[in-house]
């Protein structure tokens, strides 16, 4: 499951034809312990994050909705993928 972004601490994943456990767009999140798999929108979706954590990640993720939505669709189909700035 490649980095696609990362910061605050913040690492952002996405796996290649990932549509079988939510059956939507969505990327995955870790932060120290915690985990949690988002949807595009930048809502969670499953697993737990700290809500100061969450915001960013939710912020990021409207920034750069459109990228995300064209790598969902790359990943489902190649196995080749580009990254997303992180928020500074």
């Amino acid at each position: 499951m490649p980095i696609i972004s990362s910061f605050y601490g913040i690492i952002i994943r996405m796996y290649f034809n990932d549509t079988e456990q939510h059956h939507t767009p969505h990327f995955h999140a870790k932060y120290a312990e915690y985990e949690a798999s988002f949807n595009l929108d930048g809502n969670i979706l499953a697993g737990e994050f700290p809500p100061k954590k969450a915001n960013y990640v939710t912020v990021w993720a409207d920034i750069h909705r459109e990228e995300l939505a064209a790598l969902w669709e790359i990943m489902q189909t190649d196995e080749e993928y580009f990254k997303i700035k992180g928020l500074e």
